[in-house]
């Protein structure tokens, strides 16, 4: 048994996925997975809105909405030689390692021996151009989840045009969820007006212009073999959710609920003489927050779909990114005569 969890630790299905960084709303920055030494990682290429800003600004990745969560783990295909040479430099590293157990040289061996000279001969490279080997990867920053521990096949070979035989084999819907996963939001920092410090019963105007407020998508493909696939999955924001920090507080509309408007902003920017009007997206904060400040909470929801290879397409769970940022809220000084 020991040697068996020990040999279950050195194969491929345990290697991990490769995430990079990027630049957020419309970066072009690629990144993927490779080899290095003995690991087998994730083949899978991102670029778009994958991380960081071109404008500087702060990022996120987006938060899906209820409990769908995109896979941690998934089957990509590898070469013969891609697959042969894994194995080969995974033997020789532990085989050779000072200080190495008797035990996991032995696992090390017979995972070896079984797709070199036990099950299978010599890797298949005989076979190179009728198939490929699938291997498990693993998300990076979700290895440690159980649901990265579902991936757990030993490396298996498919002949080309037969169907892959197990859940979450790559395929353009998966590749949509992993970017899904990928994409980071623009920090939603809501204008206010009054902007340094609101009154007491005041209404305070909310609003996000379109130009900072926009769609923003991610590509993932991977080409290893007779495999070359892609999908784009695309985040348009729909609504800002207003949480004042405060339940001594009213908010416009009274649900906190701030749709986009035709144009794509949402709610309207404060102009002289509004004052008594209230604002199609604020607050109006009914006591002051004393010496300090109120967080204010700006949640905005995202719709989320994605079009793929073969004209494949469909929507995935809404996703939320929101951020605080303080309101100072002073009572409303009266002059005495």
């Amino acid at each position: 048994m020991a040697m068996a969890a020990v040999a279950l630790a050195l194969i491929p299905s345990h290697a991990f996925a490769e995430r990079g960084g990027g630049r957020s709303q419309g970066g072009t920055t690629d990144t993927s997975g490779g080899r290095d030494g003995s690991s087998l990682v994730s083949k899978v290429v991102y670029r778009g809105s994958t991380a960081g800003s071109t404008d500087g600004g702060s990022t996120s990745n987006v938060k899906p909405v209820g409990n769908w969560t995109p896979p941690a783990c998934w089957y990509e295909p590898r070469s013969a030689k891609e697959f042969g040479t894994y194995v080969e430099n995974m033997y020789d590293e532990t085989v050779n390692a000072p200080g190495q157990h008797s035990y996991a040289k032995t696992s090390a061996g017979k995972f070896r021996e079984e797709y070199k000279d036990g099950t299978y001969k010599n890797y298949n490279l005989d076979k190179e151009e009728e198939g490929n080997w699938w291997v498990a990867v693993r998300d990076e920053d979700r290895w440690m989840e159980p649901e990265a521990q579902a991936c757990d096949r030993m490396p298996f070979w498919v002949d080309n045009g037969d169907p892959v035989p197990v859940e979450n084999a790559i395929t353009p819907n998966l590749l949509a969820e992993l970017a899904y996963s990928r994409i980071q939001l623009p920090t939603t920092k809501v204008t206010l007006a009054p902007e340094a410090a609101t009154k007491v019963n005041l209404p305070t105007w909310a609003w996000l212009d379109k130009a900072t407020f926009k769609e923003v998508s991610v590509t993932a493909e991977i080409n290893v073999g007779d495999l070359n696939i892609q999908a784009t999955t695309t985040a348009e924001p729909v609504s800002l959710k207003l949480e004042p920090g405060t339940p001594d507080a009213e908010t416009y509309p009274s649900s906190g609920e701030c749709t986009i408007n035709a144009g794509g902003s949402i709610g309207e920017p404060y102009a002289k003489g509004k004052a008594d009007q209230n604002p199609p997206c604020g607050i109006t904060y009914l006591r002051s927050s004393g010496d300090g400040a109120f967080d204010l909470q700006a949640t905005v929801t995202w719709e989320i779909a994605w079009t793929g290879s073969g004209g494949a397409g469909g929507d995935l769970p809404d996703g939320t990114f929101g951020n605080g940022q303080e309101v100072v809220v002073q009572e409303i000084q009266a002059v005495n005569r």
